[in-house]
């Protein structure tokens, strides 16, 4: 009997070598010949006959729209005075484009534009760019280097609220539609520009509008490229490249507002829970048990995976081979906020209400979680899972709010828009990888998922870690030199839609 079972043994460590040595052997293969998903079109270069140079007329008109206050408050709550100057100062500063046959401009709910420039190929389907008008509010103005809203340059950068999110790319757009129409061209495929005025409280009279416009047309738009992910430096661990997301999803979102209502009376005589003390239970079960890591399930491991042959050694094994470091990469992922935000539906208390005096129970308990879906959940599994971890009847949860996550455009090889937005971003930045990703925080796009199903999230600019803080921050401001990017970054992509999407190229050697 002892023979048998060192034989049973020995070859079950025999069947286990052989097992690690396959596995070894698909891991140093797939790691090694895992295949390159970048492309490298011609760069755009400053000597470029059709380079767009940010000169002072520019630099002027973008400065000139930052100095514009145009905050959105909340929901229906604005500055629409300063929405108004806006819309004019836009008329006024782009003559070629408003003067030009082929351009129709609408003003769609009281403050939002509309601009259809016509194609010369009616059997084309348009594509739409987005930006937005409006901006967030200033906080701790007195830690601004600069004026918010001042558009002030100093060592090289344009400081001022907008410069970012996303006055940027609303600028940047019509320059290079200016410029286009100077030269006297027009587009093969016509283009839409879509500038909501309230995006910063969800679109609701802007984008909204837009795409109920658009659909009494009977629009169907071939893809929308809005504001989203931009190039980041230093963003993903193992790559010393900067690397350009485009975002083809984004997360969901729902509000929950908590809320317990018990006995209240005098704080000498206090019954064994109070209405603070269970929604307090609540909140911490939700606190301690998060919603399960996804990752894998969705596009934040093709994430990885496109950027893999670019990255060092160890990251490179990892990425590669997905199929069997899933789970290793899901626990890192966990432990970064940054990173976690990617891996799960995330759960944020945001508000907590209750007391009215240090010697009185109080009644009432109120509080607020702001959930972000990720896109492979939805608002049902999120509302289950909080419901069976509170386990307590006497929390009273109901949804505020809640938008479902965004569906996945398509991205790859396989999908012509995607490749055509990944060689654009690749001449402007021709040392940047690119890769698809999905936004853990939400845009106005919500509103135009009727009108296409290819919407891409992504903005022209450079981020480094020290830079988030500065998205909706303080000291908001991008580079003169991004800024130029992102006129020719929206030139070639208007150009590159002249030809045929499986060409995707816009070569200088091409006259207009």
């Amino acid at each position: 009997m002892a023979r048998g079972i060192r034989y049973f043994l020995s070859v079950t460590l025999k069947l286990l070598a052989v097992m690690l040595a396959s596995v070894l052997m698909i891991v140093v293969t797939r790691t090694a010949t895992f295949p390159s998903y970048q492309t490298s079109p011609p760069a755009c270069e400053e000597s470029d006959d059709d380079f767009i140079p940010a000169d002072k007329e520019r630099l002027a008109r973008f400065t000139s729209a930052i100095q514009l206050q145009t905050v959105s408050y909340e929901r229906g709550v604005g500055t629409p005075q300063e929405l108004v100057k806006f819309s004019q100062f836009i008329q006024e500063s782009f003559p070629t484009i408003h003067g030009s046959p082929m351009v129709r401009r609408d003003v769609v709910g009281n403050y939002s534009l509309l601009y259809r420039v016509e194609g010369s190929d009616a059997s084309l389907q348009p594509y739409m760019l987005a930006s937005h008008l409006d901006v967030v509010p200033v906080a701790e103005e007195a830690k601004w280097v600069a004026p918010p809203f001042s558009g002030e340059l100093k060592d090289g950068y344009i400081y001022g609220r907008g410069t970012i999110d996303a006055k940027h790319s609303l600028m940047g757009s019509l320059e290079a539609l200016q410029f286009l129409l100077s030269r006297g061209h027009q587009p093969k495929r016509t283009l839409y520009l879509a500038f909501g005025h309230d995006e910063e409280t969800q679109g609701h009279f802007g984008a909204k509008v837009i795409s109920e416009v658009l659909t009494q047309r009977g629009e169907k738009i071939k893809f929308i490229l809005d504001e989203g992910t931009p190039v980041g430096d230093g963003l993903l661990p193992g790559v010393s490249k900067p690397v350009a997301f485009i975002g083809v999803a984004e997360k969901g979102f729902m509000t929950l507002h908590l809320e317990v209502n018990e006995e209240g009376g005098h704080a000498s005589m206090p019954k064994p829970e109070s209405a603070i003390g269970i929604l307090s239970k609540a909140i911490s079960k939700l606190e301690n048990n998060p919603h399960p890591n996804m990752f894998g399930t969705g596009v934040e491991a093709r994430m990885l995976e496109y950027v893999a042959t670019e990255m060092t050694l160890p990251y490179r094994m990892l990425s590669s081979n997905l199929w069997l470091f899933s789970p290793l990469v899901a626990w890192v992922y966990s432990k970064k906020p940054q990173t976690n935000a990617m891996a799960r539906t995330t759960t944020a208390l945001t508000r907590f209400n209750a007391g009215v005096k240090d010697n009185v129970i109080s009644p009432e308990a109120v509080a607020v979680i702001d959930h972000r879906i990720h896109p492979m959940s939805s608002v049902e599994e999120v509302m289950e899972f909080d419901l069976k971890v509170i386990n307590d009847p006497r929390v009273n949860v109901k949804v505020k709010n809640s938008r479902p996550p965004a569906p996945i455009s398509p991205y790859g090889k396989d999908s012509p828009t995607y490749m055509m937005l990944q060689e654009t971003i690749q001449q402007i930045y021709p040392d940047a990888l690119v890769t698809p990703t999905f936004m853990v925080a939400t845009t106005d796009t919500g509103h135009y998922w009727n009108l296409s199903n290819a919407i891409y999230r992504f903005s022209p600019y450079v981020m480094t870690p020290s830079d988030l803080a500065r998205l909706h921050g303080v000291n908001e401001r991008i580079s003169v030199k991004d800024y130029e990017r992102v006129m020719n970054f929206y030139y070639h992509l208007i150009v590159n839609m002249d030809k045929p999407l499986e060409t995707k190229r816009h070569g200088h050697e091409d006259e207009l």
